[in-house]
């Protein structure tokens, strides 16, 4: 069952004008929480914003012991909800409902692990990089931004002896355009026979171009869809994501309960 807490803010952490980490004191959600599971927040006492907002479990926080005491999350301001995490201070207490969602399957060696992220959809990767780190899975990520100073916690992930394939919009970073070229290229000359999962998430088109690739090479992808969310609990039905059923048909299903980590091809993207 998820926790509700009342989450004490330890730390904010600014990584730009617009991004920034905040660390929430919430041992019970930490764990509990797998990688790809995500919790619902809302910062502030007041009727605005009405609702709370999904976030990814961005690190689960640990003491000296390796005893996990909260979680952090990885946030971008652009509106009311994620305004107030950019300016939340320690000592204020955010809501906080979690975890929740169907996480990511980690994968044994000697499968890889590709991991695709568009801006903020590096959050989830942080602690499947770590999952993966402790069962000796070879990993890669391939990480896409507008511009260099929108590509965050790099060392982190080079730590975890994490290859990074990095791209920018604007070629100040890396490789010039899309993160899904160099995945492209990469699938192409890899072996048929040599096992790879790949995981994704960040913008929609994103997501659609990566599963796509994905499929083309006949490589397993998972996808952690982004949506609206009003409750997180599969009450509200805003999160709703079309499928192919297998038999040629086509159902619904609610991105809160059945993700937000769905299989990638069977997802319909137009």
């Amino acid at each position: 069952m998820p926790i509700d807490a009342a989450a004490e803010v330890i730390a904010n952490h600014p990584l730009s004008t617009d991004y920034n980490v905040l660390a929430l004191a919430a041992p019970a959600i930490a764990a509990a929480a797998a990688p790809g599971q995500f919790v619902m927040v809302k910062a502030g006492a007041g009727h605005d914003p009405l609702l709370r907002r999904p976030f990814s479990v961005f690190e689960v926080l640990r003491d000296e012991r390796g005893a996990p005491t909260g979680i952090s999350l990885l946030n971008k301001r652009i509106g009311v909800s994620t305004d107030l995490i950019y300016k939340a201070q320690p000592g204020e207490r955010i809501a906080c409902l979690g975890p929740l969602g169907r996480p990511f399957t980690v994968v044994d060696s000697p499968t890889e692990a590709w991991m695709v992220a568009g801006g903020v959809g590096l959050a989830p990767f942080a602690t499947l990089a770590e999952a993966l780190r402790a069962r000796g899975v070879r990993s890669t990520l391939f990480y896409g931004a507008r511009r260099a100073q929108e590509l965050f916690h790099l060392d982190f992930f080079r730590g975890l002896g994490v290859e990074l394939v990095l791209t920018t919009e604007d070629g100040s970073l890396g490789e010039r355009g899309r993160v899904v070229t160099p995945l492209e290229r990469r699938l192409a000359a890899q072996s048929a026979a040599a096992p790879v999962m790949i995981y994704a998430c960040g913008p929609e088109g994103m997501l659609a171009a990566a599963a796509t690739t994905a499929a083309r090479f006949d490589r397993p992808c998972q996808v952690s869809v982004e949506r609206i969310m009003g409750c997180g609990l599969g009450g509200c039905y805003s999160c709703v994501v079309r499928m192919r059923n297998g038999h040629g048909g086509l159902h619904h299903v609610r991105s809160c309960i059945a993700g937000p980590v769905l299989p990638g091809n069977q997802i319909v993207w137009d």
